[in-house]
């Protein structure tokens, strides 16, 4: 046990992906002691129907937290108007929000964006969402209540990414927040990075770098970064225990106690924060609730609408946020609370809740015995961080491995026979298989692929899986959920499983010269079990 080294290519992987976000800032991050924004006083912009101003809250401790504030204009003196806070995603900065928050306040809302802690101009040290944050939420919204014509009865939060995050945290503990609109966020920060008991590699060092070129990283970050990349064991659960606090489901009574009505927004390929963790959470929220899955990767679905540009996931939000605070019957709340696009194409499809999604299975069978060699690449992977699903966003073009030319020797193959129907994929596709390793520890990746005539596969779908303290030469059963999906495999195509060893989104812990043998005993059959939509 103890640690584990990261390979070169997964170590070269993960420093490109940070240099890729680092790319994307827009500059380095002002320290705290930067001249401070504009005050209240100051007026910046105004246009028919609302006003912006750039101010400086206290956040929580006093910690200064730039922010910008757009308020509905024209109205009769004394009018009350719902309010909308917006904490920044990770890395940005204030003016993140402007366009939609102008959009809102045009419709009558007061609109509050602020840079969370830690970042840009903003006082503090980044805390990813601890206590700390959850407290500035709540500051913010005081400040509201004071200083602007906000309706203490009617308070909404809504964020991408790391404001998600802090606004499904922050409904937990302040009763006051009536909705909230999570878009690309986490239920679940541990499942979403740690899926599997892996360190999820590249999404950890983007976050990292881009913290570190942005913000000002909190002793205790640095230290969590530090221990995670390294695959440090021995510093588990102190990791674990982190993670717990700064995920939404460990205080799932909390929020079902105050009742929030939360619409959960994610992308199939979100290369941060997957989409399992939000469908679980979603299945346990007894509010109101409404859960929506596009195409894309971490924050592309919505990132036209922060341009002004027309958005499904803002209209949504809107819709949202419009029924629950403003009171208005725009049918939302009588649709299918589970809206799906398929990353094959076509239009929405409406389901009542998450398992509606898939109405039969199909069973690839994972018999005979495969074994294979650790610690090389088969060819077969789960892509680039942000450009694979960007890709197959866009260009339909997910990543594709031959399978035919896959070497046996580092990948077990099994590959079902042409089916004569679509399968149409939704859900999770869950793996059972009998694991016979030659040392205690291991990482194998697991995938699922959509093959055309030629060999060619498309990849669906996949997932990684570590185990530890394993007897050598003892067989042991592992099961496993791929991530979520929806994709339409044509007819004339079969579907093939795949695990190999190696994926450069991962770390691996497989010592040198290790060995795995993949077996289905009578009594525990080996199979890969497909969701489908007849």
């Amino acid at each position: 046990m103890g640690r584990f080294r990261l390979r070169p290519r997964a170590r070269a992987a993960a420093v490109v992906s940070a240099a890729i976000l680092a790319g994307t800032a827009l500059g380095p991050a002002a320290p705290a002691g930067a001249a401070p924004a504009p005050t209240t006083a100051a007026v910046v912009q105004s246009a028919a129907g609302s006003s912006l101003r750039f101010v400086d809250i206290p956040g929580d401790g006093g910690t200064k937290l730039a922010a910008n504030i757009i308020t509905p204009t024209g109205g009769a003196p004394g009018t009350r108007y719902p309010v909308v806070v917006l904490p920044t995603s990770w890395a940005m900065p204030q003016i993140e929000y402007v366009v939609p928050a102008r959009q809102l306040a045009e419709r009558g809302y007061v609109v509050i964006g602020y840079n969370s802690r830690g970042f840009w101009q903003s006082g503090g040290e980044i805390e990813t969402a601890g206590p700390p944050d959850i407290a500035d939420a709540s500051r913010v919204i005081d400040w509201a209540l004071a200083n602007t014509p906000a309706d203490p009865a009617r308070i909404g939060m809504a964020g991408v990414s790391y404001g998600a995050g802090i606004s499904l945290l922050a409904s937990a503990f302040d009763p006051r927040i009536k909705a909230v609109v999570a878009m690309s966020g986490w239920a679940d920060l541990i499942e979403s990075i740690y899926a599997g008991r892996t360190e999820h590699a590249q999404a950890a060092a983007l976050l990292g770098g881009a913290g570190f070129l942005t913000g000002r990283p909190s002793a205790e970050l640095t230290e969590i970064l530090k221990n995670f990349l390294s695959g440090n064991l021995a510093k588990e659960p102190e990791m674990l225990a982190w993670g717990a606090k700064r995920s939404p489901v460990t205080h799932l009574d909390r929020i079902n106690a105050n009742a929030p009505a939360i619409m959960l927004g994610n992308a199939w390929g979100d290369s941060l924060f997957p989409p399992d963790q939000y469908a679980d959470f979603f299945g346990r929220l007894t509010g109101p609730k409404r859960l929506e899955f596009r195409p894309g990767d971490h924050a592309t679905a919505e990132a036209g609408g922060l341009l002004g540009l027309p958005n499904d996931v803002w209209a949504d939000s809107t819709r949202w946020l419009d029924h629950h605070l403003r009171g208005i019957d725009n049918g939302i709340d009588r649709e299918p609370a589970v809206q799906l696009k398929s990353r094959t194409g076509g239009g929405y499809e409406g389901y009542p809740n998450w398992p509606a999604a898939a109405n039969s299975t199909r069973t690839l069978a994972l018999t005979d015995s495969r074994r294979i060699l650790t610690g090389i690449d088969s060819g077969a992977d789960g892509g680039t961080i942000f450009l694979s699903s960007i890709l197959d966003q866009f260009l339909k073009a997910p990543p594709t491995a031959s399978i035919p030319l896959l070497p046996r020797a580092f990948a077990a193959v099994w590959q079902s026979d042409r089916y004569s129907t679509p399968t149409r994929v939704r859900g999770t596709t869950k793996l059972h298989t009998t694991i016979t390793a030659s040392h205690e520890s291991g990482t194998i990746f697991a995938y699922l692929y959509d093959v055309g005539p030629l060999g060619i596969g498309k990849l669906v779908t996949h997932a990684p899986y570590t185990f530890h303290a394993k007897t050598p030469g003892t067989p042991f059963p592992i099961s496993l959920d791929l991530t979520a999906t929806s994709y339409d495999v044509p007819a004339g195509h079969s579907l093939a499983a795949v695990i190999d060893t190696v994926d450069p989104l991962y770390l691996e812990h497989n010592p040198l010269s290790s060995q795995l043998t993949f077996t289905s005993p009578q009594y525990d059959p080996s199979t890969l079990t497909i969701p489908i939509r007849n």
